[in-house]
């Protein structure tokens, strides 16, 4: 079950996306009967769905309205009316990134990490009763907003797939936490299967449907993008996509590497050799893991000129992981999962280029390096403790020293990424 808290997190949601298809709709000049009765329904999906979410999780989420709300009317419109009806203070960290692969709104709401996409469906009305499980709701919906929706199809099909929910539950969390050791034969035999599988043939809880909509179902013998996933997972719900289109050469390799050796830990576990600690050790990326490391810094003058700054520059890293793969000395370029962000306050320009090519000797001492992962314990290259998030308050304090002559409040986001070499590779080419 849902905590209290997470609850009245969405239900708060639900009221403030009802609220935007009305003054959308008001403003486009719709009719009284019409704007009255748009609607606007808030979804689940993902972990939270599932229910095998933890206490700091993000609960992803999607906004469903009728077919006159657009894309723009939810960048330009939702953002300042989440602020206005939400209680004072509670929406934080508040970044829009309209140009993702699924665009998407992220923020925290009185602390709970909302990642918040949108879909438009080819009807009049969405009455909050609708369910997304009938195809035919599909028609006429335009491919980006089929990607949306799928979130909440795949999640509920999934859930009506599997034997025993209960089970499933158990091994999703532990193969998702590493935390869980009440379903040891389920997670020797993911480790074993998964690790042995011969990609890029695909994984399919079921055959691949055909559908009454011209809808792009995947199929790598008609789409040659389909050809070039390297670990294909096949949604179950219609219309098919693949859920690990952005798995690279290097992240493939890194996901093999990782089965492997899990596996060998379970056998071990098994034979009473090791305990199930062992398989649930913390990674090593920032102690043992690369000798040699890229760190792409994002900067900014304002924090918030630096949460819509900095959530761009990662939605780029994917592409530059690409093309470092093209480097002939690269094996591989392990991106982190999470960016480190910091505040730092100098007095010239040329500090200000420093601190941009990754020089630290400016950071504040009152506030430390924070990660983007609010239950994250782990440390970056410079082996800096990481506490929590800076709080708004705080940040109108640092920019308010930006008013002492010559002083500057630069922010910045870092984003890591472990290179090994080919065998005989030069790290100055690379």
């Amino acid at each position: 079950m849902a905590a209290p808290q997470q609850t009245t997190v969405l239900e708060s949601l639900q009221r403030i996306t009802t609220q935007f298809v009305l003054e959308v709709s008001k403003k486009k000049g719709l009719g009284d009967a019409v704007v009255n009765s748009a609607g606007g329904k808030i979804f689940t999906y993902g972990s939270y769905r599932l229910g095998v979410y933890g206490p700091g999780s993000d609960i992803d989420t999607l906004v469903v309205v009728p077919k006159h709300v657009t894309r723009e009317d939810f960048f330009e419109y939702f953002p300042p009316l989440l602020n206005k009806m939400a209680p004072p203070g509670s929406i934080e960290e508040l970044t829009p990134v309209p140009d993702a692969f699924v665009p998407i709104i992220k923020f925290e709401y009185s602390g709970i990490s909302i990642d918040l996409i949108f879909a438009r469906l080819a009807v009049p009305q969405v009455p909050i009763d609708l369910t997304l499980k009938d195809k035919g709701m599909l028609r006429g919906v335009e491919e980006r907003d089929l990607r949306s929706v799928n979130g909440t199809r795949v999640t509920d099909e999934i859930l009506e797939l599997v034997p025993q929910q209960k089970v499933f539950k158990y091994a999703l969390r532990a193969v998702k936490l590493w935390a869980q050791t009440t379903s040891s034969t389920i997670l020797d035999k993911f480790f074993r299967i998964i690790g042995q599988w011969h990609w890029p043939r695909p994984v399919l809880l079921k055959a691949i449907e055909d559908g009454p909509l011209n809808a792009r179902v995947w199929n790598p013998k008609i789409y040659k993008g389909d050809r070039y996933h390297l670990m294909p997972i096949i949604t179950p719900a219609y219309p098919s996509m693949c859920a690990t289109h952005n798995i690279s050469l290097s992240t493939k390799k890194i996901i093999s590497r990782e089965m492997d050796r899990a596996a060998g830990i379970v056998d071990q576990i098994v034979k009473k050799q090791l305990q199930w600690k062992d398989l649930f050790s913390r990674h090593s990326f920032f102690t043992s893991g690369y000798k040699y490391y890229l760190s792409i810094v994002a900067a900014s003058r304002t924090r918030e000129a630096q949460l819509i700054w900095s959530g761009l520059v990662e939605s780029k890293v994917r592409l530059l992981i690409s093309s470092l793969e093209n480097v002939e000395s690269v094996e591989l370029a392990h991106p982190f999962i999470k960016g480190f962000e910091r505040v730092h306050r100098c007095r010239t320009e040329d500090e200000v280029e420093k601190i941009t090519n990754g020089d630290l000797s400016y950071q504040t001492e009152d506030l430390k390096t924070s990660t983007m992962d609010p239950d994250s314990e782990d440390k970056p290259a410079d082996g800096v403790d990481i506490p929590v998030h800076v709080s708004s308050e705080q940040n109108a304090s640092d920019e308010k020293k930006d008013d002492g002559e010559g002083s500057h409040t630069v922010y910045t986001t870092t984003y890591y990424v472990g290179i090994e070499l080919a065998l005989g590779g030069d790290p100055s080419r690379a």
